[in-house]
């Protein structure tokens, strides 16, 4: 597979390991009762930092379970004249890129800087997604390209889903020298390759009432009749020979059979107009098992066997595919500015200008998600992804979760605020209802090779358990207080004390009241033998120097 190189490239393709750890420390809470200290156990979360290191410091609880990413990331059109900066060029992005590219960050274009940035931002998008997640990016032409082709190296080629076209200003950029552009693209990628009809959506009532107009007032509800005669020409009798046999239609009544017999008689292939042998979606055993689905029917003289499409289907109503070309008002970017508007009243447009369409990102994050399911948004921005979770929630009844990382000052002002009016209410919007808390960057982890002691031990017990099993920690037993918790039969003890070492002795073994086949144990030094480490079972791991890093 071709991959795309560019200066700095070596330097940032593994720099997502070298990010340090830091931990995420709540600020407050905010619900329906307001913004308080305590505590209010939300799932939901805002975090104000660099999203590089917000991203790793993710990792620990959300390694894997990321449902949907959305992101709007700076399309790097050069423009420098607005807060969002559009272009990596600027002091933080600088320093960094001269810290971790070196000297040859100074022969860098735009486009290799904005490479460097994404690369490992999008490394660990990958890391934190599920199995069943996909990502959704906002981009224009100024770095599609680049994208596709890194999103190849890290997502894979085959998980590529699809690149839509928005339709964004429908008048058009004036200022633009040759065509006035009026679309950007929506680029889709899973983790790995979901099934047929995965990213479908439900359909509206309304568009119900005008496909589904037959019923046969047996319980099943409404149908609409779909041709059992495959539409595809590439597929016919010399191809799917296994799809082509007759079926034999009464003509005084319609009823069919799969067999000809002597009220059945008219033979039903599935012909093409012009004499063309196609071939049936079904193969014989599939319409003989569901032929209650079936039906034939008279059209201008020619018999033809429908398949019934039911627009309730286990109580849930039918789903649509999604098309390429997203061409609907209500996405268009002149929505997003306006509902910032309403959110925030009396400010100017050029404040925080082009943020996305509320019902754009809806769309978009309702294709895959569920109650339950997590959407994180790596470049926050105004809050259009929290805003337009909080609404689909209400819509659906269902509770998903979204976390937001800004990097900007604006974090609380802006973002987080958004986030507090669509809970409550605005202009004329009921208040959707909901919660989040609002995070700041804490101290890293590692000072040098020691652990940071300052940190509250909680903090060092998350990370420990989850390099050792990937994943979150469990609840702390009190009763087993060095207990970090069992995995794979395996007990992870961590016995640690800020103010006095620790020993790894029988005294402390006869302390362990959770059995395992095995056991993993931190402390500072050990005197068990080599041979009682086997006996019990027991992989020894000194404080802090055998705790691996990401």
């Amino acid at each position: 597979m071709p991959t795309l190189d560019w200066i700095g490239k070596s330097k940032v393709v593994n720099h997502h390991l070298d990010v340090p750890y830091h931990v995420l420390e709540r600020k407050y809470s905010f619900d329906e009762n307001g913004q308080h200290d305590e505590d209010n156990g939300s799932e939901n979360m805002i975090i104000h930092g660099d999203n590089l290191i917000a991203l790793k410091s993710l990792l620990p609880h959300y390694e894997g379970r990321i449902k949907c990413v959305y992101i709007d990331p700076p399309y790097n059109t050069g423009n420098e004249n607005w807060v969002y900066n559009d272009n990596v060029n600027d002091t933080k992005i600088n320093e960094w890129l001269g810290n971790v590219v070196g000297k040859d960050g100074d022969d860098l274009s735009r486009h290799d800087k904005w490479l460097c940035m994404m690369y490992p931002r999008l490394k660990l998008i990958h890391r934190l997604l599920s199995d069943e997640g996909a990502i959704f990016i906002s981009i224009d032409d100024n770095e599609i390209t680049y994208l596709r082709n890194i999103m190849d190296e890290i997502f894979g080629a085959s998980n590529f889903i699809s690149q839509i076209t928005l339709k964004c200003n429908p008048k058009g950029r004036s200022q633009d020298k040759y065509f006035a552009t009026s679309h950007e693209y929506l680029l889709v990628y899973a983790k790995s390759l979901p099934p047929k009809g995965f990213f479908s959506v439900l359909k509206d009532e309304d568009q119900i009432r005008d496909e589904y107009r037959e019923d046969d007032h047996d319980g099943r509800g409404p149908y609409r009749s779909l041709e059992l005669r495959n539409t595809h020409r590439e597929f016919g009798k010399e191809n799917r020979p296994n799809l082509f046999y007759p079926f034999y239609v009464n003509e005084s009544d319609g009823s069919f059979s799969l067999e000809k017999d002597e009220v059945h008689t008219i033979e039903v292939l599935p012909l093409w107009p012009d004499g063309y042998e196609g071939c049936w979606t079904w193969d014989k055993p599939h319409s003989l098992r569901d032929n209650s689905y079936l039906k034939a029917k008279n059209t201008n003289g020619v018999w033809k066997i429908y398949r019934k499409s039911y627009a309730y289907e286990d109580g849930e109503a039918a789903k649509k595919k999604l098309f390429t070309i997203w061409d609907n008002p209500l996405f268009y970017t002149e929505k997003g500015q306006d509902a910032f508007g309403e959110l925030f009243p009396g400010t100017n447009k050029n404040d925080f200008p082009q943020p996305k369409s509320v019902e754009y990102v809806k769309e978009a994050i309702r294709t895959i998600t569920h109650d339950g399911d997590i959407i994180l948004d790596s470049f926050a921005g105004s809050g259009t992804t929290a805003h337009s979770t909080l609404k689909l929630n209400k819509e659906t009844d269902e509770n998903r979760h979204f976390i937001l990382i800004e990097r900007e000052d604006y974090a609380d002002r802006i973002t987080a605020e958004r986030a507090k009016r669509v809970i409550n209410g605005y202009s004329s919007e009921e208040g959707a209802g909901g919660n989040f808390s609002y995070y700041e960057l804490g101290p890293e982890l590692f000072l040098g090779e020691n652990l940071n002691e300052s940190l509250e031990v909680q903090y060092i017990r998350e990370y420990i358990y989850f390099t050792e099993t990937k994943s979150p920690i469990p609840e702390k037993d009190e009763n087993d207080v060095y207990l970090l918790g069992v995995h794979s039969n395996n007990a992870i003890y961590f016995y640690y004390e800020k103010d006095k070492l620790t020993t790894l002795n029988k005294d402390f073994l006869a302390t362990i009241k959770t059995p395992a086949e095995s056991y993993t144990i931190y402390a500072d030094k050990c005197t068990l033998s080599d041979s009682e480490l086997e006996r019990f079972h027991i992989e020894f791991k000194k404080i802090p120097r055998d705790i691996r890093r990401f």
